[in-house]
């Protein structure tokens, strides 16, 4: 599984290539590196220089593949971080060069289920780096972590401990309290679907300034009064922010809007710009990035725009340009209307051996899919080509099995991990097709790794409804297509290479 490993996680285009392995490391020297050549590329476009974030994740008994990388992407689309994630912080923070490298810490880790210290020698280089002026910002259970080490409570302050607790999982009302200091400076109150923590205890009598609560309701079966949602604390020279928000459970769609919401984007923007700088100059979130473009690194590599914002390099299947109807160019998108009955679109090439990318965004209750290896012999693409399903997977009826989830090779290979995002949001896809091998990624996680000629999926073809369709998947050369299954669906970042 991509994402697993003693490495740290890098978005392209400033390292290109993913580990996939425990013997392969970005060393200090090539991150300072890549981090350096985004700086300067930031500069050369008058851009203030980004501030350098690690998330630390990798264990937790939350959903921590969905959420770290969330809030990396959070983070990313302000244009004012250059994020890492590493799930491996005993590995990464063991080593002080690689610390000093960070201005803040985004901490989405938990060691309170089946505990996973970070071992001396990190814990030290962390708990100096913070102390030195390292900014933290710590996000739900990071607050249920390390019973005992005095050093890393008191930089949270009030913790998960014996007699805390939640009601359930609910919309509630988060209110500013301390509008003075720079992160609540402006925020109006918000409300958020989230798990409303209460009892939260302070082990090491940290001194703590709270900027935010929320009242916790007994009908939720929370404790009738307000309780703290942020709260700002120093270790040293350290600036750290705690907030309990941020709750998503293993398996469970219905939490991930919890950090999709606006509030907590914008609280973890600012939140981590003012525990790197001690000031805040972004607002509200928003996605400040630019789409539908391609790096020089990119071009180097092969990769060739599908869409550039304006004009698609797809056709109507079959046919000889795009449809008339359902598909339209709006706000650089490329974007399937509802019951727009435009038809499947497919690429303009065929391709054999490539990587496929996109990113895809459904609304509430859609499905679609990106089909390849398609030919036009046929009535529909479907016929020979397999597909990675697009999918609400919180309101679509394909959600609650396993095999038509978003991200599947669908009806065949379940995903790997759960890291679907919710409608609205955008969703990162890609597809790598190497002779019989098919892999799929969604939102930086390798959700499918099937070779189709092996017995597992022999034995998945056989429980399919693919084998009253003598078709499918016998073609190793086609095209690629974006299906019409008549929900709504947004495209951006359209583009793919050939592979030898």
């Amino acid at each position: 599984m991509e994402g697993v490993h003693s490495g740290i996680h890098r978005n392209p285009p400033l390292i290109l290539c993913t580990m996939t392995n425990s013997s392969k490391r970005l060393t200090s020297t090539a991150i300072l590196a890549a981090l350096s050549c985004t700086c300067a590329m930031a500069c050369a476009e008058g851009a203030a220089e980004p501030i350098r974030a690690l998330i630390i994740t990798g264990h937790n008994n939350h959903n921590w593949q969905y959420t770290s990388r969330m809030h990396a992407d959070t983070l990313r689309a302000t244009t004012r971080f250059a994020v890492d994630v590493t799930d491996d912080p005993a590995t990464t923070l063991a080593d002080a060069a690689n610390v000093g490298l960070y201005q803040v810490f985004i901490l989405d880790y938990n060691d309170d289920h089946a505990p996973k210290r970070w071992g001396a020698g990190a814990e030290r280089n962390f708990a100096e780096a913070v102390a030195k002026g390292t900014g933290v910002v710590a996000i739900h259970s990071a607050n249920n972590s390390f019973r005992g080490w005095k050093e890393y409570e008191s930089m949270i302050g009030l913790m998960w401990r014996d007699g805390a607790g939640h009601g359930k999982f609910h919309e509630f009302t988060v209110d500013p309290v301390d509008t003075n200091h720079p992160v609540m400076s402006g925020l109006k109150a918000w409300s958020t679907p989230d798990e409303l923590y209460h009892g939260l205890t302070n082990p090491q009598n940290a001194p703590y300034k709270l900027l935010a609560q929320a009242m916790s309701s007994k009908e939720s079966g929370g404790t009738g009064k307000a309780e703290p949602m942020a709260l700002t604390l120093s270790f040293g020279q350290g600036r750290i922010l705690a907030t309990p928000l941020g709750h998503v459970w293993v398996n469970s769609d219905s939490n991930k809007p919890s950090i999709s919401n606006p509030g907590f984007k914008t609280l973890l923007a600012r939140s981590a710009e003012w525990a790197a700088t001690g000031s805040v100059t972004i607002e509200s979130w928003s996605d400040q990035r630019t789409h539908n473009t391609l790096t020089d690194a990119e071009k180097a590599d092969g990769w060739k725009l599908l869409f550039d914002g304006t004009t698609p390099q797809f056709r109507s299947f079959k046919k000889t340009a795009m449809p008339a109807q359902g598909w339209v160019v709006k706000n650089g998108e490329l974007i399937h209307e509802t019951n727009g009955r435009g038809g499947d679109i497919v690429t303009l090439d065929q391709y054999t051996n490539f990587e496929f990318a996109c990113e895809w965004n459904v609304a509430e209750g859609g499905n679609s899919g990106i089909m390849y290896h398609c030919s036009e012999e046929f009535n529909y693409p479907w016929e020979t080509g397999p597909e990675c399903q697009i999918l609400d997977d919180a309101r679509h009826a394909d959600g609650k099995k396993p095999k038509t989830r978003a991200g599947t090779l669908y009806d065949l290979i379940p995903t790997a991990v759960d890291v679907s995002r919710p409608a609205g949001e955008w969703n990162s896809a890609r597809i790598v097709i190497q002779g019989t091998r098919i892999q799929h990624f969604l939102n930086g996680w390798k959700v499918v790794d099937v070779d189709t000629t092996s017995e597992a999926f022999a034995a998945a073809y056989k429980q399919s409804k693919w084998p009253g369709m003598k078709n499918f998947n016998t073609k190793t050369t086609g095209y690629i297509a974006l299906q019409d299954h008549g929900d709504l669906v947004r495209f951006r970042n359209i583009k793919v290479r050939e592979l030898k």
